[in-house]
């Protein structure tokens, strides 16, 4: 029986995680352009090149990970070791060195590339963690509805907060000390989160073949993993409609509505500005969607409330298209439903991870735990790859110019940022998941199986 505090503790792993990929996926585009000084096309190339090289690497992290034996577990030590690193490294990736234009961009690279790597190194063991906790599917989805829910607080925490810190960091210092201090106290969160995930929480589920076994064996096991290759899918769509939407938020706050034009609006003497708002609001209206998820598939079951979420999120996403730069409640309430229907889907997906392991070590007598998990921020990297590099070209190609007016083309593009374009991953998404074979009967079927192996298992 998994405690509460165990719940929280695992929560806390993500909370730690999607604050930085909050900042990434909202204001790293942005950063580059506008405070680094980088044009949009190169930056929209790099985050291509970076992260389909780092999407390779996820595998690696869980292949390791899976032969990995300490006194704390296979997973629990990356927790332990790598906060850390992962704190450092993410302060340097918004430093902003007064370097050449080629010097910038090679900066960038480097350190952008060591960021998503040793995020792969933390947070695929820490997705690991799901898979071995608990073997009942319902505690596995209990878990991972405490993940996401964490993750989004994390999130609203990191995108309310963030530019008013910047602004604040800024008085009296250049704007790009306000960005790197403000990193600077997010990173420090993210340490003391990571270790208190790894304090409260335990490793139970063994494999019930104990014999490690070879990689190439691993891979073959994976390679015929139908589902596996299903949500993989899913996943990266998910993420292009997700990386889309948040990528472009500031620029279309900044440039189409003209944020300037509005009053900051002051919560306890701290003033924020419309587009963290909207993006704080996404992600408290996230949280409301991963509450409503367990609820609503324990009744329909995972696929047609998966499908049924993206669906609407669908519809909603292109009726952004006709709004004006005046109608902010309706751009404020469509952020709600949408975000509740992204909130929804993904303690669906993480759960779905840990039936894939279970039905691939029903099939093979293997289990694979952090190779298959590794596909989560595989998944993640592919969408926010393909997602930001289309924001960045696509930028490039409707005539934006960082810190001017914009041209009606250039506009019209930012537009389809918040409304046609992520309406694309979303179909996409729908039509993986309607292919997803493991439903709550088949995987009860699989439970009860591999009970029995492990029940006889301990008998010989």
């Amino acid at each position: 029986m998994i405690t509460l505090k165990e719940k929280i503790g695992y929560g806390f792993g993500d909370m730690a995680s999607s604050m930085f990929w909050k900042l990434f996926g909202s204001y790293l585009m942005i950063f580059y352009t506008d405070v680094f000084g980088l044009p949009a096309a190169i930056v929209g190339t790099m985050f291509l090149v970076t992260r389909i090289w780092d999407s390779g690497f996820d595998p690696l992290v869980g292949i390791v990970a899976d032969r990995t034996h300490s006194r704390w577990g296979k997973f629990r030590p990356y927790l332990l070791f790598l906060a850390i690193p992962f704190a450092l490294i993410g302060v340097l990736t918004f430093i902003t060195p007064d370097f050449s234009d080629t010097g910038k961009l090679i900066y960038a690279y480097v350190t952008y590339s060591l960021m998503m790597m040793i995020y792969s190194a933390i947070n695929v063991p820490y997705a690991s963690l799901l898979g071995v906790m608990s073997a009942d599917p319902k505690e596995r989805n209990t878990l991972s509805t405490y993940r996401m829910a964490f993750a989004y607080i994390g999130s609203f925490i990191a995108l309310l907060l963030f530019m008013p810190m910047t602004n604040w960091f800024s008085i009296g210092h250049s704007e790009q000390y306000g960005w790197t201090m403000s990193v600077v106290v997010i990173a420090i969160m993210c340490a003391i989160l990571f270790y208190g995930c790894f304090a409260w929480t335990r490793e139970r589920v063994k494999a019930i073949n104990t014999k490690q076994s070879s990689l190439k064996t691993d891979l073959k096991d994976l390679l015929y993993n139908r589902p596996w290759w299903i949500l993989l899918g899913a996943g990266v769509a998910a993420l292009v409609f997700n990386s889309i939407r948040d990528g472009a938020t500031v620029y279309y706050f900044k440039y189409f509505i003209v944020e300037e034009d509005y009053q900051s609006i002051s919560l306890f003497g701290v003033s924020f500005v419309l587009s963290g708002l909207y993006l704080a609001v996404g992600q408290a209206a996230n949280i409301v969607g991963v509450i409503l998820a367990a609820p609503v598939s324990n009744r329909l079951g995972k696929n047609k409330t998966y499908m049924g979420a993206m669906v609407i999120a669908t519809v909603f996403s292109i009726l952004f298209y006709w709004l004006n730069k005046g109608d902010l409640i309706w751009i404020f309430t469509l952020q709600i439903i949408i975000s509740i229907c992204a909130g929804s889907i993904f303690p669906l997906l993480w759960s779905m991870y840990a039936d894939c392991a279970d039905y691939s070590e029903l099939k093979t007598g293997n289990r694979a735990t952090g190779l298959i998990f590794s596909s989560s921020s595989m998944s993640q990297k592919f969408g926010w790859a393909i997602g930001s590099a289309l924001t960045g070209w696509l930028l490039s190609y409707f005539g934006f110019r960082a810190n001017e007016v914009q041209s009606v083309e250039a506009i019209h593009g930012i537009k389809l940022f918040l409304s046609w374009l992520p309406a694309v991953g979303t179909i996409l998404s729908v039509i993986f998941i309607s292919m997803y074979p493991l439903s709550e009967k088949r995987m009860k079927e699989i439970t009860n199986e591999l009970e029995e192996k492990r029940k006889e298992k301990q008998y010989e």
